[in-house]
């Protein structure tokens, strides 16, 4: 089965109108300039955005980020190219990938909000969360007909930077190195989850949360610093190795990344 149809990496802007408007803006800026500077006689050179996901390079999720980053010089006409950046080659971490983009040293970030649950409490309601929307078109429609893409505006609006939008991927699901019948055999676990409101459903139940970035979790579940992780899709953790280190799987909700750039306020 070829795993990148596992993940559906609504990047691609041929899904929604929103995310084809938000390019087709760009296009049309970019043939005005142009436009301009040719009845000028002058060149204009493509405008480079560095953008830093935080998936892992080698994983299906960060090849398709990098083949959207490749696509938008053809879809702006030449006039903005995206130069991409897998986890921690930029920022090290997802705290200094905000800051990143917030002092302009990165123009753009692909993450999941909920990472940033200390900073911007709503922000976990972005991404996949407890007892939260489990269907693709759900999240389509909070976002597309509810409201949620202009109030999630209004909120990244107060730290500089402009929520372009979400992008979903496969179904999360939680490896273990133990079977979980039962919530009550979560009591004890020590498992690796993204934080915020998540951390503390799970704590509820007795268990003692870590936050690890990605590529830190198959060595902590390998020397049994962890019992189990919540990372992302079957796709992505196969591709980490978490399948190797464990016997079990519990499943999930899916998840939303999103994409920002900053924007001077």
């Amino acid at each position: 089965m070829n795993s990148k149809n596992n993940i559906r990496n609504s990047c691609d802007t041929g899904e929604t109108p929103p995310r084809r408007s938000f390019l087709k803006t760009i296009a049309m800026g970019a043939t005005l300039a142009g436009a301009m500077l040719m009845g000028a006689g002058q060149v204009q050179a493509a405008t480079t955005w560095k953008i830093q996901s935080t998936w892992d390079a080698g994983t299906v999720g960060y090849t398709l980020f990098e083949e959207w980053c490749k696509s938008i010089e053809a879809k702006s006409g030449g006039e903005l190219k995206f130069q991409c950046f897998p986890a921690k080659a930029v920022a090290a971490d997802n705290n200094a990938l905000f800051d990143a983009v917030r002092n302009g040293v990165l123009q753009g970030m692909n993450p999941f909000t909920l990472y940033w649950a200390g900073k911007i409490p709503a922000s976990v309601f972005l991404s996949s969360y407890p007892a939260g929307p489990d269907q693709p078109h759900q999240w389509d429609t909070m976002f597309y007909s509810m409201g949620m893409l202009e109030k999630t505006r209004e909120i990244y609006k107060k730290f500089g930077l402009f929520y372009v939008g979400p992008i979903q991927h496969d179904a999360n699901i939680i490896h273990s190195k133990q079977p979980v019948n039962s919530l009550d055999d979560l009591k004890g676990m020590k498992i690796r989850v993204p934080g915020g409101m998540v951390a503390e459903v799970f704590q509820q139940f007795g268990v003692s949360t870590v936050s690890l970035p990605g590529s830190d979790i198959f060595p902590a579940l390998e020397k049994g610093t962890i019992d189990a992780a919540d990372f992302v899709g079957p796709a992505v953790n196969y591709e980490l190795g978490f399948s190797q280190v464990t016997d079990y799987i519990i499943f999930g909700p899916p998840g939303v990344m999103s994409i920002y750039q900053p924007v001077d306020l």
